[in-house]
């Protein structure tokens, strides 16, 4: 890393939080680790927030350059997509434990919590399960998922969730 991306300080907290404490970074995380989407466009469509496009743009620039997104690169007119790193692969328990908070803490929607419920009851076993399978979609490791993956059972609560409301 350059100079530009050192932190301010020498504080653990500090310099997690300049890599990705600003208002959309984790959301774009978010939509790539349990959304799979890997494009630009899929990102800024599916974007339940509604994230502009330079604020995605700006935001998937940082990420690549801070180590949590890899680009493909792609030729002129090619879609280019991106793919989690170990380190943004690392942050499902952060993920995990956000949105734990968040359920006893905040308003949350059925459909939108369900899958922060079936994470915090999973637990830790859970979160490395979804790692695995991240490595494996992601940085290409040999350990396919199991059947069904974490992702399928979260997808299918969360359709189940949204079919009953």
């Amino acid at each position: 890393m350059g100079e530009a991306n050192e932190p301010r300080s020498e504080c653990p907290i500090n310099a997690a939080i300049e890599v990705f404490g600003d208002r959309w970074s984790l959301l774009v995380l978010r939509d790539i680790v349990f959304g799979d989407r890997r494009y630009f466009r899929e990102l800024q469509a599916n974007s339940i927030e509604g994230i502009a496009s330079n604020i995605l743009a700006d935001r998937l620039k940082r990420l690549v350059e801070f180590g949590l997104l890899t680009r493909e690169d792609t030729r002129r007119g090619q879609r280019a997509r991106y793919s989690l790193t170990e380190p943004a692969i690392q942050l499902v328990p952060v993920f995990a434990q956000l949105g734990s908070w968040g359920l006893r803490h905040r308003p949350t929607s059925r459909a939108l919590r369900v899958r922060a419920e079936l994470l915090e009851q999973g637990g830790p076993a859970l979160w490395e399960e979804y790692m695995d399978e991240l490595r494996h979609l992601h940085l290409g490791s040999e350990s396919p998922p199991r059947s069904p993956s974490v992702r399928e059972r979260l997808n299918a609560a969360y359709l189940a969730a949204t079919s009953s409301s």
